[in-house]
């Protein structure tokens, strides 16, 4: 029972049946703050316990200062965690070791187990081998079987294994919008000493996707696995109070435009803004105009713009969502109640207390898409052939935006064929008219087209030609509004005679199945068949790089020039190397967007000017003749989706197909690990460790494995898709006896160390500035030396007990919540990360695998300070210290020379700094529950 030391223990009556809360207004201050930080004083209070959680951490957030930085430490207990397979299968192999860990220290195995809920939902080992065929969702899904049923088992080994442990089986949906459907509570209710409590539904997820679940007023963010295991065992999050940002909207959209559109005019107005490690919060007149699923939409792809969470307060809106999807009438009443006692409900002339405040008019929002590597890089359709032009011109980033149009500049992370003259040209600022006239032309791009034949007849496929255009993702599909605009565009292109060109590869996966019922009831489905977008699964596929195979006879003709070929997806991430290896521009696009490109076949075609294709009278097609209006898509969806169509969608969630419940399971508490496995093996994250920690040293003699630039994303460190038969990863499996028809990828064997760690920075794309020129995971380990994997090098150096750093620039760790980033880290021997600047949750995970965080000072990076990787680190300061210091120096020794760098510890809360001299999270958690 928790302290209760501002007697804020109440009850609520709900239609009979009453519940414990925790008042809000018994906390001085709590009505200016903004939704977030009312959730997070709830918890506060709940769980105060005079402990972990104190009287002063909810004086903190009562008393939250918007103006001031985030400073103030608090002990955050989520009501569940959410996770997908790829993650959920090494956070389950973490557990497992727990155990076996446990016991060897002569402790008792039963206390690794979840504490609060864990839900696991299996999205993300599906792929789209087969595509534009009948069979197509079947044949997937005996492959993802097959691929995967060591995986499976040891799933289905945990679900009866550990308490509290739900798995949702394959083939079901995407974990965001199966939890934004079905899982989500709003309003969470548990007993606890007796008493049944209400209080708001939150989370964390391991997928940093899993904001998408603040569009129903639910706060839950992204965090490593490593994080979401020990939030599963008991250990609260040690968080710092942020700082909250209000996004004011104001208007609506206007006809023709689309939720895709808008979240990547936010995810452009939020990058620029600086809301990394921030919480945003959408309030104002505006926000009744945004439809739920929109909702969503803006808060899933938050990790795009760097922030926390990005969430809407509880309204109308939400009833009414919840009321489509099946919930009980009991709940939706509960919510309301809840929401409205608590102060909690959203009232548009009330504006809170925020840190900042960012304005849209929802009018002045257009057609767009982003890319061709970054989701902020938006760039407007009416302007994207220009832009794809000035790419392939081998212009910078910078420059082709400003040839695309756009008032702001991107990066010049793209790679020039003359850095020098465009460098200057960029000094100069030279207008745009420089680079194209008021045409659009004038840039010289390199065409050099190969022939191709399908199905007997010859085409040209050339540079900026499209190959893949996938709808996927739960960030578009979860939304009924593009998904039936997609399928009414469709309808109209077939009937005016229109197809996919031939060497586009077209695939349909959405986040559910209801999405495919509303479609099938609409009538839509057999339209989206006929042009190529029939069912290939539920599940990420493409967004995630499971784009399978291009058409063969595609793949043979990009090798053979090294062809600059695109995809578009209606996904939340572009990053290099991810979607394909054959693919280098990846562009985000709204469903009805990616049809029309498909039509197109090409980013040099301007949708808004150029016919799409031809009709069956022989007259020219255009964008506008086939985009369905917004009456039609409401009109479409009003009359095509009902309750009642979740409800049955969602009546066996836990049940699965013949595959699934055919499988056999080992029984028992302790898991049989098989040294024959490929996918599961048991990690040695806690191989010789002792009851009591071991004392913090200086990181002495360090050598630099990476010197990296910037945005390098956790996609760059530890990749999700192919492996290639070359790489270290792939020499291990064929040494092991996996042929490579069966290597599957890298997010289906997190469970084995021994092919992540052989993975690690082995991105195709990754460019390590030791080896200038080269892309690839490869280094050196002196200028004159050869290069070689960083496996290879990262091998030799541990061998001879040298420690080794990654150098790295801004935005380092942005992207995907993946653990193994940090544990790959690690595991290659790496002891600190030097950065510009860290993204959130890779920072979180690298102190949580031991791995030391440190960044420059203001105004310095690797190239202002003439470092070229090859020279010698210490990092002092360390050995003794306590607590830790929060500025660290760097000794840099090279060719005899010596000079010292200050650089800052981010080590931010006290609890941080224990995991870290725990060595890791995992083992600080291990520890606490010994002695408990």
């Amino acid at each position: 029972m928790s302290s209760n030391s501002f007697d804020a223990r109440s009850e609520l009556t709900v239609d009979g049946e009453s519940y414990q809360i925790y008042r809000l207004d018994k906390v001085p201050g709590s009505a200016r703050l903004p939704y977030s930080l009312k959730v997070l004083l709830e918890n506060l209070l709940r769980n105060e316990d005079g402990l972990l959680v104190t009287a002063e951490q909810v004086r903190a957030v009562g008393e939250w200062d918007p103006g001031a930085e985030a400073s103030k430490e608090i002990q955050y207990t989520p009501a569940r965690v959410l996770m997908q397979d790829f993650t959920g299968v090494p956070c389950v192999v973490d557990l497992v070791a727990m155990r076996d860990a446990m016991a060897e220290l002569g402790g008792d195995p039963a206390k690794i187990n979840p504490l609060i809920p864990g839900e696991l939902v299996i999205d993300h080992s599906v792929i789209a081998d087969v595509f534009n065929r009948p069979d197509a969702v079947s044949k997937n899904s005996q492959f993802e079987f097959q691929r995967n049923q060591e995986r499976y088992q040891l799933l289905r080994w945990a679900q009866q294994s550990f308490a509290d442990f739900l798995v949702v089986p394959p083939d079901t949906g995407i974990c965001h919008q199966v939890n934004l459907e079905y899982l989500s509570r709003v309003v969470f209710t548990r007993e606890r000493d007796g008493v049944k409590q209400a209080y708001p539904d939150t989370l964390v997820g391991t997928d940093s996707h899993t904001p998408m679940v603040n569009g129903l007023g639910v706060l839950g963010w992204g965090v490593g696995g490593i994080e979401a295991e020990a939030a599963m065992l008991g250990q609260p999050m040690s968080m710092l109070v942020p700082q909250v940002v209000g996004f004011k909207l104001t208007g609506e959209l206007p006809e023709g435009t689309t939720a895709t559109d808008l979240v990547l005019t936010v995810a452009e107005l939020l990058r620029k803004t600086r809301v990394v490690g921030k919480f945003v919060e959408f309030f104002g007149p505006g926000v009744a105009n945004v439809p739920l699923a929109n909702r969503a939409t803006l808060g899933n792809m938050s990790p795009e713009y760097g922030s926390t969470c990005a969430i809407f307060p509880i309204d109308a809106e939400t009833l009414d969502y919840m009321r489509l999807t099946g919930r009980s009438e009991h709940q939706i009443q509960l919510v309301e109640a809840y929401a409205k006692e608590q102060g909690m409900w959203h009232h548009p002339e009330h504006t809170p207390d925020y840190s900042q405040v960012v304005e849209l008019d929802l009018s002045t929002v257009e057609s767009s898409i982003a890319g061709p590597k970054r989701p902020q890089d938006r760039i407007p359709l009416r302007s994207a052939a220009r832009a794809v032009r000035g790419l392939l011109a081998g212009e910078s980033q910078e420059v082709a935006v400003m040839a695309g149009g756009l008032d702001d500049a991107g990066d010049e992370s793209f790679p020039a064929s003359d850095p020098v003259a465009i460098s200057a040209r960029i000094q100069r600022d030279e207008p745009p008219h420089q680079y194209l006239d008021d045409a659009g032309e004038g840039l010289e791009w390199p065409s050099d087209p190969v022939e191709i034949v399908l199905d007997g007849v010859k085409h040209n496929l050339d540079h900026g030609d499209i190959v893949i255009a996938a709808i996927t993702s739960c960030t578009n599909t979860s939304n009924p509004s593009v998904m039936i605009g997609a399928g009414l565009l469709a309808k109209k292109a077939v009937e005016l005679g229109l197809d996919r060109k031939p060497w586009v590869k077209t695939t349909l996966a959405p986040g559910s199945r209801v999405v495919t019922d509303y479609l099938d009831r609409a009538g839509l489905s057999p339209y989206l068949d006929k042009i190529g977008f029939s069912l290939v699964g539920y599940g990420c596929t493409t967004c995630i790089g499971n784009s399978g195979p291009l058409i063969p006879e595609v793949s043979a003709g990009v090798n053979s020039k090294d062809l600059n070929v695109s995809a578009v997806l209606s996904g939340n991430r572009n990053f290099e190397g991810r979607i394909h290896p054959e693919v280098k521009m990846n562009f985000l696009a709204s469903p009805p967007l990616v049809i029309a490109y498909a039509l197109a076949g090409s980013m040099h075609v301007d949708l808004l000017k150029e016919p799409l294709g031809t009709s069956s009278s022989g007259e020219p097609v255009f964008l506008k003749d086939i985009w369905p209006t917004t009456a039609e898509i409401k009109s479409v969806v009003n009359a095509s989706l009902e309750a009642q169509m979740f409800t049955d969608g969602y009546a066996d969630v836990y049940h699965g197909d013949e595959n699934w419940r055919g499988m056999e399971v080992p029984e028992g508490d302790m898991f049989a690990w098989s040294d024959e496995s490929t996918y599961v093996r048991k990690p040695p994250y806690f191989d010789g460790m002792g009851r009591e920690s071991e004392p913090v040293q200086d990181i002495v003699g360090a050598r630099v494995l990476a010197l990296l630039g910037d945005s390098v994303t956790t996609d760059h460190i530890s990749p999700a898709g192919n492996i290639k038969k070359s790489s270290p990863a792939g020499q291990y499996l064929q040494a092991n006896g996996v042929a490579q028809a069966d290597f599957n990828s890298y997010g289906s064997r997190r469970g084995n160390h021994n092919v992540m760690i052989r993975g690690t920075f082995a991105n195709i794309r990754l460019r390590n500035q030791l080896v200038p020129g080269v892309e690839g995971g490869f280094t050196k380990r002196s200028p004159n030396g050869d290069t070689e994997t960083i496996f290879e090098a990262s091998n030799t150096f541990q061998a001879e007990g040298t420690p080794l750093v990654v150098i790295a620039g801004t935005d380092y760790g942005s992207g995907s919540s993946r653990d193994w980033a940090a544990k790959g880290t690690m595991l290659l021997g790496v002891k600190a990360v030097i950065a510009v600047s860290f993204e959130r949750i890779h920072r979180s995970n690298l102190i949580g695998m031991g791995v030391l965080p440190l960044e420059f000072k203001e105004g310095e990076t690797a190239e202002s300070l003439g470092l070229t990787g090859f020279e010698t680190y210490s990092i002092t300061g360390l050995a003794g210290a306590n607590p830790l210091p929060r500025e660290v120096t760097v000794r840099i020794e090279s060719e005899g020379e010596t000079r010292e760098v200050a650089t800052r510890l981010r080590i931010d809360t006290p609890a941080e700094e224990a995991y870290y001299v725990h060595g890791g999270i995992l083992q600080y958690v291990l520890r606490q529950l010994l002695e408990a």
